[in-house]
C-alpha cells in the first residue's frame, strides 16, 4: 500500500516571478514559492502572465507586495480518499457516499425511514450506521417531540453549564454526550464515532475528545477493481469482517459500510470505567452510596449546587457526585480568513476569527489609503466628504486641505467629524473644539465620546465604534467596524471589500481619475478652497521636481531604521510619497508624514519601530503643541 500525501495549501501566498508549483497527483497547484514580487498599485488586482496554474489564485498588490489568495476550498484534513479536481474546478475532494442511489457528501449525516434513532453518517467513502443513546439529565423528561429520537428536559442548562442554541455542551464524564438546546428545552444524545479510513499511523485521539481522527491527507492507490481498501486491508467485493468488538463492516462494489454500537453514557469518569474482555462497552463500578453532598478542590458543597471553575467548564453535585460540563468549540480553520484576526475574548471559552476593523489613512500632500487597500494621491485643496454613513447618515467625517501657498500641492488641515448632535474639529497643533467650543485633552461626553492622546496623535472613539487618529500635522486615520461594511462612501472608498470600485463619485458612477474621483466629494462652498483656481490638467509638476535632492533624506525609509518592517511592507510606495511631498514642500519635514504613515502600518501589523522619530528628526505634534504654548507664555511674560 502506498499513499501519496498532498500538502495543505497556505491562505496567502506571496508571488514570485521565478517559482516552482506542487502539481504531481495533487493536481491544481497547492503552493506557490519563490522571491516575492513587488508592486506599486496598491490595491488593485495582479494579473501574472509568466505564471502557469493561477486559474486558482487571485492576486492584488497589498502593502507592496503581490500576494495571491487561492480560492476558498473545503478542508480536506483528514482525507486519505482525495479526489481530483475536474478541469472546471480549483478544489480537491473528500470522496463521498452512495447510498440506496442517494449520494452523500463526506462529513454528512442523515437519517432513513421514520426511525430518527438511526444515524448514518459519511465519512472520506465510509458509511457508518449506530443509534443514538439518549441521555436526559432530569428526572422528569418530556416525550421526544415528532421526528426526534430523544426526550428533552424542560430549561437549558446541564450541570450549571448554561446551553445556547447556538453553543452544544458536552460533559466531562463522557465527551462524546451532546447537549442542545431547542425552545428552552434541553435534547442531549451520544452518538458512536464514525469509522476511519486512514492507515492506523495517521489515527490520533486527543484528551477529552470523543472521537479519534486522521492528521494529515492523502490518496491511497486505487485497490483492484470491486474491492475496498480500509485502514491497511484490502477486501473483496461481499467480504464481510470486524474491524473491533463494536464495530463489522462490508464491502460492496469498492463501498465500505458498517454498523457500530453506540455504548451507553455512563456516570463515572473515564479513568474509572473499566471494560471487560470480549466486550464492547466500558462500565463503571458497582453504584457506591448516594450522598448527600459533593467535596471538590478541598470545597463541599450540597446537593444541587453548581459552580464554574473558568470560563470553559462548570460542575454540579449531583447525589453526591461531581458532574462537569463544557461548551463544544466550533472547529477553527487556522490561519483566519483575509481582513480578520483570532480573537479569544476574555471570560468566554472558545477563540474565533472576527472580521478587522477598516481603516482609511490620509497624509502627507494628500495620499490616500481606501479602507479596501486602494491607494491614490489626490492634490485637491478644498474642502472633501472624507467617509460617511451613506445608508443610514449615523456620521461624516469631512477633511479641509490647505494648499500652503503652493501651485499643486496640499495638506490635510482640519478635520470635522460630525456624529449625531456632536461636532468634533480637530486642527493643527492639536487643537480640538467639541460643538464649537475648545475642549482639553482627555475629553469625555458620557456613553458617546472619548477624546485621548497617545504618544504622537489624538484620537476620537465614538460610541458607534467610529475611530479617527490625528497626529496635528497631516497624517490622519479613520477605522470603522465590520457593521459598516458597504455603507460607506467618500475619498475612502466604499468599504466593500473590493479595492477596485472604491473611484465611485456621488451619483454612484465608477470613476478612473482620482483627481475627477476627488472633486466628485468636495463639499461646501468655493471660499472653502486654498487654490480657488486649479492648474490645467497638463501642468507637468514632476518637471519641475526634477533636480532636487530631495531622496537623501526620503531614502532613510528603506534604511535599516525601519528594517524591521521591510518584509511585511514594502518601502516603495511610501518613498515615492516622500519625494512627492518633498517638491513643493513649504516646511523644513515634509518627509516625516511618509514616515509617520509608514510606521502606523507596520504597528498595525505588529511590528515596533520605537526609535524612528529620534533617528530621523521628525517630531509629533504634540511636540508642535508644546512648543507653541511656550512661545504664548514668554510672550505674555517677557
Amino acid at each position: 500500500m502506498r499513499v501519496t500525501r498532498c500538502s495543505s495549501s497556505p491562505l496567502v501566498l506571496t508571488l514570485a516571478l521565478a517559482f516552482a508549483s506542487t502539481i504531481g497527483r495533487c493536481g491544481a497547484s497547492e503552493s506557490i514559492i519563490g522571491s516575492r514580487e513587488t508592486c506599486d498599485v496598491e490595491g488593485e488586482d495582479f494579473t501574472v502572465d509568466k505564471i502557469p496554474n493561477t486559474r486558482c489564485f487571485n492576486c492584488l498588490c497589498k502593502n507592496g507586495f503581490v500576494e495571491c489568495r487561492k480560492q476558498q476550498c473545503p478542508s480536506i484534513e483528514g482525507c486519505y480518499t482525495l479526489l481530483e479536481p475536474r478541469e472546471d474546478e480549483c478544489c480537491h475532494r473528500c470522496k463521498g457516499c452512495m447510498r440506496n442511489g442517494v449520494y452523500h457528501g463526506s462529513e454528512t449525516e442523515w437519517t432513513e425511514g421514520n426511525d430518527s434513532c438511526r444515524i448514518f453518517t459519511c465519512k472520506a467513502g465510509v458509511i457508518t450506521e449506530s443509534r443514538l443513546h439518549c441521555y436526559t439529565p432530569c428526572s422528569n423528561p418530556i416525550p421526544p417531540a415528532a421526528g426526534q429520537c430523544c426526550p428533552m428536559c424542560a430549561g437549558c442548562h446541564l450541570n450549571g453549564q448554561l446551553v445556547t442554541a447556538d453553543r452544544s455542551v458536552t460533559t466531562s464524564e463522557d465527551p462524546c454526550v451532546t447537549c442542545r438546546c431547542n425552545a428552552g428545552r434541553l435534547i442531549c444524545a451520544k452518538q458512536a464515532c464514525p469509522v476511519l479510513h486512514c492507515p492506523s499511523s495517521r489515527i490520533v485521539h486527543d484528551p477529552g475528545k470523543c472521537c479519534p481522527h486522521c492528521k494529515g491527507s492523502g490518496r491511497y492507490l486505487s485497490p483492484p477493481k470491486g474491492a475496498c481498501m480500509l485502514g491497511a486491508g484490502v477486501y473483496n467485493s461481499g467480504n464481510q469482517f470486524h474491524l473491533d468488538h463494536c464495530t463489522r463492516c462490508s464491502c460492496s462494489n469498492s463501498v465500505v459500510s458498517c454498523t457500530r454500537e453506540t455504548c451507553p453514557v455512563h456516570d463515572c469518569p473515564a479513568e474509572h470505567q473499566i471494560t471487560l474482555a470480549g466486550r464492547c462497552c466500558p462500565q463503571c463500578p458497582e453504584v457506591e452510596e448516594i450522598r448527600p453532598s459533593c467535596t471538590y478542590a478541598g470545597k463541599t458543597y450540597g446537593d444541587g449546587e453548581s459552580w464554574k471553575l473558568d470560563s470553559c467548564k462548570a460542575c454540579a453535585c449531583m447525589q453526591g457526585k461531581v458532574r462537569c460540563a463544557m461548551p463544544m468549540c466550533p472547529p477553527l480553520n487556522l490561519p483566519c480568513p483575509p481582513n480578520s484576526r483570532l480573537e479569544h475574548p476574555e471570560g468566554q471559552c472558545c477563540p474565533r476569527c472576527v472580521e478587522s476593523d477598516g481603516v482609511c489613512t490620509v497624509f502627507g500632500d494628500p495620499h490616500y489609503r481606501t479602507f479596501d487597500g486602494k491607494f491614490y494621491s489626490f492634490k485637491g485643496a478644498c474642502k472633501y466628504q472624507l467617509a460617511s454613513d451613506c445608508s443610514d447618515h449615523t456620521f461624516s467625517v469631512r477633511v479641509t486641505n490647505d494648499a500652503r501657498s503652493t501651485r499643486n500641492s496640499a495638506w490635510t488641515k482640519t478635520i470635522a467629524i460630525k456624529v449625531g448632535d456632536l461636532k468634533v474639529n480637530l486642527g493643527q497643533k492639536m487643537r480640538v473644539k467639541v460643538n464649537g467650543k475648545k475642549v482639553e485633552v482627555p475629553y469625555r461626553v458620557a456613553n458617546r465620546l472619548d477624546v485621548n492622546r497617545t504618544a504622537d496623535s489624538i484620537v476620537v472613539s465614538t460610541q458607534i465604534g467610529i475611530k479617527v487618529l490625528w497626529d496635528g500635522i497631516s497624517f490622519l486615520e479613520v477605522s470603522a467596524p465590520t457593521s459598516y461594511r458597504g455603507r460607506l462612501c467618500g475619498l475612502c472608498g466604499n468599504f466593500n471589500s473590493l479595492p477596485k470600485d472604491d473611484f465611485t463619485n456621488r451619483k454612484g458612477r465608477l470613476l478612473q481619475d482620482p483627481q475627477l474621483f476627488g472633486q466628485s466629494w468636495l463639499v461646501g462652498a468655493k471660499k472653502n478652497c486654498a487654490r480657488p483656481k486649479p492648474l490645467p490638467p497638463n501642468f507637468d509638476r514632476n518637471r519641475r521636481c526634477r533636480g532636487r535632492k530631495d531622496h537623501r533624506l526620503c531614502n532613510r525609509l528603506r534604511s535599516q531604521i525601519f528594517d524591521a518592517c521591510h518584509k511585511k511592507v514594502n518601502p516603495t510606495m511610501y518613498y515615492k510619497a516622500c519625494l512627492q511631498d518633498m517638491c513643493e514642500c513649504p516646511t523644513e519635514n515634509c518627509y516625516c508624514e511618509s514616515f509617520t504613515a509608514y510606521a502606523h502600518e507596520c504597528k498595525r501589523l505588529g511590528i515596533q519601530l520605537p526609535h524612528w522619530r529620534k533617528s530621523t528628526r521628525c517630531r509629533t505634534g504634540w511636540d508642535q503643541f508644546a512648543e507653541s504654548r511656550t512661545l504664548m507664555i514668554g510672550s505674555r511674560f517677557p
